[in-house]
């Protein structure tokens, strides 16, 4: 990059790059570079990571010392040991998906400017509903029993958001309403809320063929839709359940592992990455990790474990 350019247009020109790279339009970087063509490009920056320094959960937390909290360890130990059917993402614990690898993701609309009222949420979002309609954007349409758009409070501070539906919520129309759903539930419960006072969603509205992961291309046509509800839903924090989520909502092809124990910033929010419940009923041992997530979304809420001072 030439050293003429002072340090704002230099900056503004990196994120520009890395937005055609994320494209895969590698061809760009072999043009011959002339400043006038970025006149007129807004001079956006990618969202970072917050770091979470500050809300370290270390060796003095008795919770996460001891293992479990005693509240989600009841409500885990509870769920039966017998295999579950997952979602092809969930098999590789900290794994880019296949379908991910293979092309790009991309950006997420703008945030809209307009606040709605507390009041005026629940019809923004049947207006959504009503957009979608009886969607046949992508070919997830010819396989799908029924839309399975959201559940919960339109006004939650909490919004979890999974990969898709599987065949329960492909038949009832609510995401998270099996087995996995059944997991979800306990662990809102362990964190000292009901399902009903927080917002579910996921990437996708419509079940995938035999549960494997969306296609970029219906992960991309379906996803403004999510975005669309979180902005209207303004949740204060947000929880991204499994790989998938967390692809298309950080717009970061990275493992778990990456992004794990951090706070990121998307859309006014704040964003926790955690695993997708249906990958721990695979492997029970990570409930221990998924918890101390949790408790990383709780800090951010100043919630309190159900029993805990």
């Amino acid at each position: 990059m030439p050293r003429s350019l002072d340090a704002a247009t230099q900056q503004a020109l990196a994120a520009r790059l890395r937005f055609y790279r994320d494209l895969g339009l590698t061809e760009f970087y072999r043009r011959p570079f002339d400043p006038a063509q970025f006149d007129h490009l807004p001079e956006s920056q990618p969202e970072e990571p917050v770091s979470l320094s500050s809300l370290s959960l270390g060796a003095n937390d008795a919770r996460l010392d001891s293992g479990l909290d005693a509240g989600l360890a009841a409500a885990l130990a509870a769920e039966p040991e017998q295999g579950t059917a997952a979602p092809q993402i969930l098999q590789e614990t900290n794994a880019i998906p296949p379908a991910i690898q293979r092309r790009p993701t991309i950006s997420a609309p703008p945030l809209v400017s307009n606040l709605v009222a507390p009041a005026e949420r629940e019809a923004a979002l049947r207006v959504i509903r009503e957009d979608i309609g009886d969607c046949t954007r992508c070919a997830l349409h010819k396989g799908r029993n029924k839309i399975v758009f959201a559940d919960g409070s339109a006004n939650a501070r909490l919004m979890f958001v999974g990969e898709g539906p599987g065949a329960d919520e492909d038949a009832q129309g609510l995401p998270f309403v099996g087995r996995a759903g059944q997991l979800l539930n306990n662990m809102i419960a362990a964190m000292g809320l009901k399902r009903e006072e927080v917002y579910i969603a996921n990437v996708v509205k419509c079940r995938p063929p035999g549960n494997r992961t969306p296609e970029p291309e219906e992960a991309n046509t379906c996803s403004p839709f999510l975005f669309r509800q979180i902005d209207v839903v303004r949740p204060e924090v947000l929880v991204a359940l499994g790989a998938t989520a967390a692809t298309y909502l950080l717009g970061q092809r990275q493992p778990l592992a990456g992004l794990r124990g951090r706070v990121h910033s998307l859309r006014g929010s704040r964003l926790i990455v955690t695993y997708h419940p249906a990958y721990l009923l695979r492997d029970p041992r990570q409930k221990k990790e998924a918890w101390a997530d949790l408790q990383i979304a709780m800090k951010e809420l100043g919630l309190k474990a159900p029993g805990k001072v």
